[in-house]
């Protein structure tokens, strides 16, 4: 079967799924959007999602925007020439951030976001709306990114992703979750699409375990696995990019979607 019937096939059978659940509206979900918070992500087959999609039905309500329940996400990731973002991550540095530019591709919103993380693991994400994709940034942005970060940049546009994304939110406590699929990535003629993998994301104030997907997860002997999408994407598309720190988390990603 080819990459594009397949992944056709995995999003109706996605769909179907949620298709069950309750939904709740961008506004109302506006409650939970932590925008300061812990983020835990766990990586999984695709064919282990449609399980547990559907033993946490009855625990989560589904983000439904414009009668859409699974959305498309475009994003542009920006770096510098040297690609420090890249290596703060690789090398470790407690103080990291990335800046990108997404857009929802079903409402055709967009956004430039920037997202930190501090020494205490917590991820902050500011953003500002924009009209659309800017490959050279505007001053409006460059100043936004400025008034963020404190720093000035020389960015680049780096890499572009798209994946499709599930988001769903805990009826009783605060915390939402993301399930992102069908990802994929390019730079010029360079193109990587990651078959088969999954990657939950449950964003919380703080980590709790008691989280209704969380214990499904462990059921099923999956634990936390710290995974940047950016950075995956960076070593597949950019030849002779240093890795050996990832190469643990390549290894993984190869053996899920074997």
């Amino acid at each position: 079967m080819d990459v594009g019937r397949k992944n056709i096939d995995m999003k109706q059978n996605v769909a179907q799924i949620v298709d069950g659940f309750e939904s709740i509206s961008l506004s109302e979900m506006e409650n939970v959007s932590l925008m300061k918070r812990t983020d835990t992500k766990f990586v999984i087959h695709e064919k282990e999602l449609l399980e547990v999609l559907k033993s946490v039905q009855s625990a989560y309500r589904v983000l439904e925007i414009d009668s859409h329940r699974m959305l498309t996400y475009s994003s542009l990731y920006f770096d510098t020439p040297s690609k420090k973002f890249y290596h703060d991550h690789h090398n470790k540095k407690i103080n990291r951030t990335k800046i990108r530019i997404r857009k929802y591709v079903e409402s055709g919103v967009c956004f430039l976001e920037i997202k930190q993380k501090d020494g205490k693991g917590r991820t902050t994400k500011s953003r500002t709306s924009i009209a659309d994709f800017e490959k050279e940034l505007s001053e409006e942005s460059l100043n936004f990114i400025e008034s963020i970060t404190q720093k000035t940049f020389d960015l680049e546009p780096i890499i572009w992703n798209k994946f499709n994304r599930v988001t769903l939110v805990n009826k009783t406590a605060k915390e939402r979750l993301t399930i992102d699929f069908n990802l994929s990535f390019k730079k010029s003629v360079r193109y990587k699409n990651f078959e088969n993998l999954v990657i939950i994301e449950v964003k919380q104030e703080r980590f709790s375990r008691s989280s209704p997907v969380v214990k499904q997860l462990k059921l099923r002997q999956i634990n936390p696995y710290s995974l940047s999408k950016y950075c995956i994407g960076m070593i597949e598309i950019y030849e002779g990019l240093k890795y050996n720190r990832f190469k643990e988390k390549l290894i993984k990603i190869n053996n899920i979607t074997a």
